[in-house]
């Protein structure tokens, strides 16, 4: 690391809501770090465990070793995913990582591979007065919709005579004619991976 000019190291894991958190470390403590001597205050992340019992070491996985492409060349930030073991060194039961290796082993011992894949998903965001970039996005709708409600997505449809579900604001109408709720914002979620 200190070939490479890494100056800090972003020690990472996740809570069990699958929340990204991280405990950075400056250079002068990395060989700590990867005897996994690093602890933190496990009560302070939600879902761990009372303030009886907040003591976590953070054990790095190295084969998880990025250096975050961002930033200067002298003074580069790496990040390394940490499994979270007790101060005895013993696995914590309530990791995220641990659960799902534990998971990955049974399932592989009843003759199962879990297979893990990315959905791409984007976002088209309408430019602000002057041109510049918003969260504005050009259509409004929900999961399993027969087709977004947009100015630009409508273009494609009566050019296809694609039918489209339509979205009002406020409430929608059913096949049935009986009113519905409006559909929730189209969010995104990302995940940590090793």
């Amino acid at each position: 690391m200190a070939a490479q000019n890494v100056r800090f190291l972003r020690l990472q894991f996740t809570d069990i809501l699958g929340v990204n958190k991280n405990v950075e470390i400056p250079r002068s403590q990395f060989e700590k770090a990867l005897a996994g001597d690093i602890m933190f205050d496990g009560s302070s992340i939600e879902g761990f465990v009372r303030i009886e019992e907040s003591d976590m070491l953070l054990a790095p996985d190295l084969s998880t070793f990025r250096i975050f492409p961002w930033g200067e060349s002298g003074s580069r930030v790496a990040r390394l995913i940490c499994d979270i073991n007790r101060p005895d060194g013993s696995p914590f039961d309530g990791d995220p990582r641990g659960v799902l290796k534990r998971q990955i082993a049974r399932a592989a011992e009843q003759g199962f591979t879990m297979n893990a894949g990315m959905e791409a998903e984007f976002f088209m965001f309408k430019p602000g007065d002057r041109g510049e970039p918003t969260t504005v996005t050009h259509d409004v709708g929900s999961y399993f919709d027969l087709g977004p409600s947009s100015t630009r997505w409508s273009k494609w449809d009566s050019k296809w005579k694609r039918p489209t579900t339509k979205w009002r604001t406020g409430s929608t109408k059913s096949i049935s004619g009986t009113p519905t709720r409006s559909p929730p914002p189209t969010t995104s979620r990302r995940f940590a991976s090793s």
